[in-house]
């Protein structure tokens, strides 16, 4: 019986832009299942501040914590549409990355409750010396402005990986403000790396990839929103009043999931201005979709008495990040392949309904989920009757 062929070491290459069928690889697809251990435990904490009344310091340290998750992600995905070739080596770093995650994941419950974020920041140290060791790589079988490219890309998230050494030594009181200096740190190194000649990422890959990562927070707000109404009724016989937020919540996830598969957005990828600014803005749409869940588990508790706040405040938990992913989705995303003020109108509208749908109290999570229903059937009608009225022309 002969064993299977390995994959050989070969260097480091920059694949083809216009390269046709490309699509996610199962090694990417197990990177991003291990994501949702991390961005569960984010939603749990989450969950856990809101519920006991420190909505804005737990809200603060989710966006934290969420953004460690995300950008490491981010940072592997567009290094991958560019450089994959899927080699023996490649595979290993990448597993060593995926070990990273893991650890971020352990640390975070700590850096929620305790501001300690020393396993925060090992997992971080694990995944950022995996990505800079790739760039290196790629530096070494890449000549001229892309030498240089992946150069300054393995000394930008070096030297911001030292920089995030300072969470482990500042008073807690100037945490926020060391992190927002380093998240700007970050958030400049592609584009300065990038400046005299761009990485080969691939449009419709990086959609995709971004695509999937909107589906493990959707599904990991769909599972915790189970586990909520699940122990709700287990514990306190209380379906009447979970039935309602369960209809609601299913509603608000079918139709986050309908926004924002609907539109071809890689056809707008046309350069790094257009897909930088698109990528960055989805930490806001995707935190928002996690935090959906949350806000789902936090009403449960609520309506069975364990949430020490009010119906319109649990309704709020839900409807602001909702309406915050409606906004984000079609600023960034959606109204681009819109035609017309009417097509235009229906996100923006919808997300005000949402959250006026907050004043409705324990109702309020089902009032946000017919609204987002609504926003579905209008924009599906609104373009087929477009697409009616172009093709009688």
């Amino acid at each position: 019986m002969t064993s299977p062929p390995r994959t050989p070491l070969r260097p480091l290459v920059s694949r083809n832009r216009d390269e046709a069928h490309r699509a996610a690889t199962p090694l990417e697809l197990f990177f991003d299942l291990c994501f949702v251990v991390a961005v569960a435990q984010a939603g749990v904490q989450l969950v856990h501040a809101v519920a006991e009344g420190h909505a804005g310091e737990g809200i603060a340290r989710y966006a934290m914590v969420f953004f460690a998750i995300w950008w490491a992600w981010m940072n592997f995905s567009w290094f991958a549409s560019a450089y994959d070739n899927d080699d023996v080596l490649y595979r290993v770093v990448t597993l060593v990355q995926i070990a990273g995650v893991l650890v971020l994941a352990a640390g975070v419950s700590r850096a929620f409750e305790e501001q300690e974020f020393l396993l925060v920041w090992l997992g971080y140290l694990v995944m950022r010396l995996g990505l800079a060791s790739q760039w290196l790589r790629a530096a070494r079988a890449a000549s001229g402005a892309e030498r240089t490219m992946a150069l300054r890309y393995a000394a930008g998230v070096t030297l911001c990986q030292a920089g995030w050494t300072a969470l482990l030594f500042v008073p807690e009181e100037a945490l926020p403000w060391v992190f927002l200096v380093l998240v700007v740190a970050e958030m400049a190194v592609p584009p300065l790396a990038e400046r005299d000649f761009s990485s080969n990422w691939h449009a419709q890959h990086i959609a995709e990839r971004y695509g999937l990562f909107t589906i493990i927070v959707l599904g990991e707000t769909i599972a915790a929103a189970t586990v909520a109404v699940k122990t709700g009724v287990d514990e306190n016989d209380a379906l009447d009043e979970l039935l309602p937020i369960a209809g609601g919540g299913l509603l608000l996830i079918f139709a986050a999931w309908w926004i924002y598969f609907i539109v071809p957005v890689h056809r707008r990828l046309l350069s790094n201005r257009q897909a930088f600014l698109w990528g960055y803005g989805h930490y806001v749409i995707q935190a928002s979709a996690a935090a959906i869940g949350a806000g789902i588990e936090v009403a449960v508790e609520q309506a069975v008495g364990k949430a020490h706040l009010s119906a319109t405040a649990a309704a709020a938990a839900v409807t602001l990040p909702a309406a915050l992913f409606l906004l984000v989705v079609w600023g960034l995303h959606s109204r681009y392949f819109k035609s017309g003020i009417a097509q235009q109108l229906v996100l923006p509208c919808a997300a005000l309904a949402i959250l006026v749908c907050t004043f409705a109290g324990r109702w309020g999570v089902l009032a946000a989920g017919l609204v987002a229903a609504a926003a579905v059937a209008a924009g599906v009608t609104l373009t087929a009757r477009t697409e009616r009225g172009t093709q009688r022309g």
